[in-house]
This record gives C-alpha cells, structure tokens and sequence, in this order.
C-alpha cells in the first residue's frame, strides 16, 4: 500500500532527501509554481538545503506546473523531461539547472 503523497509531504521531506554529495560548490534556488497549489522554493547551497512555502525575491529557475504533475515527478511515476516535452511542465530562468534535480535528490 502507498503513503498518499502530498504537496506538505513533498515540502517537508525534500530536504531529507537531498544529497550533498552531488552539490560540492553547488548553490541555486529552485522556485516552484503550482497553479492549483502553494507555492514553495528550494535553497540549496553546498551541503544544505532547505525548503520554504512561498515565492523567492530572485530564483535560479522557476518550474511552473499542476499539483499532480508534481507528485508524478517527484515520486519517479514520470520523469521530468517527459512533462516538459507533453507541456505539463514549464521552466523559466536557468532552464539547465532542472537536469540537476534527480541528482541532487534521492528517491
């Protein structure tokens, strides 16, 4: 049986999940938009990251996408680049640094 997942789920447990050693001199803030959902960002900076609900002054990049999309992502049900190509998921700012994300994260 599957823990039914959330947006609070995903918030609070991404910086549990965050994987330092993919992130040496690494430093970026990863805003995300939901449009039927919270807004929330990701700052991640070297061997820290920690995640904030609301809309940072100046991000790195910005992912704009549904609740649902998401939790697919998130969770591995569909890969990201897979809902950027179907539309699903819309990127703005340094669009390079969403090719870090699966790295920076364990499942």
């Amino acid at each position: 049986m599957t823990t039914h997942i959330t947006l609070e789920k995903i918030v609070r447990k991404l910086p549990e999940k965050f994987n330092p050693s993919q992130a040496n001199g690494f430093k970026a803030v990863f805003q995300f938009k939901i449009s039927d959902a919270d807004a929330f960002f990701l700052e991640i900076d070297e061997v820290d990251c920690q995640s904030h609900y609301g809309e940072h002054g100046d991000p790195d990049i910005t992912l704009l996408m549904d609740e649902a999309t998401l939790i697919r992502v998130m969770t591995g049900e569909q890969d990201g680049m897979s809902a950027f190509m179907k539309g699903q998921l819309r990127a703005e700012g340094n669009v390079m640094l969403a090719t870090r994300l699966s790295k920076l994260f364990n499942r």
